[in-house]
């Protein structure tokens, strides 16, 4: 049996999911190859790529959202178009999708079976909390953004049956918790400067802040800034009071699961965060709009107060890769 995994490279979450799903497909009785594509993530897989594409990349900006100007400018549609077309869906007996695009659209368009596994499956379910301002294009972009055939989701809750909450990484299973002195921030959608601009207000706290608008580490008062880098991310985080970061799926989900204070500010026009906000105020992890000054009343009570949201994310990584298999494939030897 022959399987391609496609895999989303904007972002870091997805590729860092990829890593623990990787190994267990491989050892399954399959024929595995990897399409990655994206061009924003800052975590690399240790495997081999078949198919490395440029696809469909949103920007981030440094305003709190995406940038669509230089997001248009990176989009070819005509190269986009020819990834799709030439991509060879067609030569796999199954297609699993993280949210990737020129997999799922080749798929469609040749009438392939795609069946995804992802968060952005479970933000979409019926039952899953949605923000109380409806974003008609929001949910259509998300919705079509990588089409599928049949869906499996990830969660911070299991909302129904085809849902389970979130992979957590064996690096972050497995790592020493200890409660340090600073908070450990990733505002990926933000400049240095506005992110300087707010947390200089907050006294007597360390921030150690994770840019991607940074090539070398420097310190400003009370907070140092760091580049983009897994293992110092992990670790910060691993030692931290607590987390302030963007209302994506693995941060949020990795701080919780490491019981640390947790405070999310949703990136801007991105329904698929505003969706995350909306479950994360559910479970009662504070959530701030923007990081304007006008609600720096509220990021001052989360680093006085203590309050941690207490989870269960039992790591089922195979029997969800286990549950895709059987379910999509005839006859294959689990």
């Amino acid at each position: 049996m022959k399987v391609l995994y496609a895999i989303q490279g904007t972002g870091n979450g997805h590729l860092s999911r990829a890593r623990d799903i990787i190994p267990i497909l491989q050892s399954k009785q399959i024929e595995l190859d990897l399409l990655v594509s994206g061009t924003q993530a800052d975590v690399g897989l240790p495997h081999p790529i078949k198919y490395n594409l440029k696809g469909w990349s949103f920007i981030f900006g440094k305003k709190g959202g995406v940038d669509m100007w230089r997001t248009y400018l990176k989009t070819n549609s005509v190269r986009l178009q020819k990834e799709i077309k030439e991509v060879p869906v067609e030569n796999y007996d199954l297609v699993i999708n993280d949210f990737e695009p020129v997999s799922a659209w080749a798929c469609k368009l040749k009438n392939i079976k795609c069946i995804s596994l992802s968060h952005q499956a479970a933000v979409l379910a019926r039952n899953a909390p949605k923000p109380k301002k409806s974003d008609l294009i929001g949910r259509t972009i998300l919705k079509n953004y990588a089409p599928t055939s049949v869906q499996y989701g990830l969660h911070f809750k299991k909302y129904d049956d085809k849902m389970y909450t979130p992979i957590i990484r064996q690096e972050i299973r497995n790592i020493t918790l200890n409660t340090g002195n600073h908070y450990t921030v990733y505002l990926p959608s933000y400049s240095d400067a506005k992110i300087l601009n707010m947390l200089l207000n907050i006294e007597n706290v360390n921030w150690q802040v994770f840019s991607k608008h940074t090539a070398s580490k420097y310190i400003w008062h009370n907070i140092s800034v760091h580049p983009i880098d897994n293992e110092a991310f992990i670790h910060s985080m691993a030692n931290s009071t607590g987390v302030l970061c963007g209302a994506g799926f693995e941060s949020p989900a990795e701080a919780l699961h490491m019981r640390k204070k947790l405070m999310v500010i949703p990136m801007k026009g991105q329904y698929e965060q505003q969706c995350n906000a909306a479950a994360l105020k559910e479970m009662g992890v504070p959530v701030i709009k923007s990081l304007k000054l006008k609600h720096l009343d509220k990021l001052q009570s989360w680093v006085d107060s203590d309050t941690r949201i207490e989870v269960d994310y039992p790591d089922e990584t195979e029997q969800i890769i286990n549950r895709v298999l059987e379910e999509s494939l005839v006859g294959i030897i689990i």
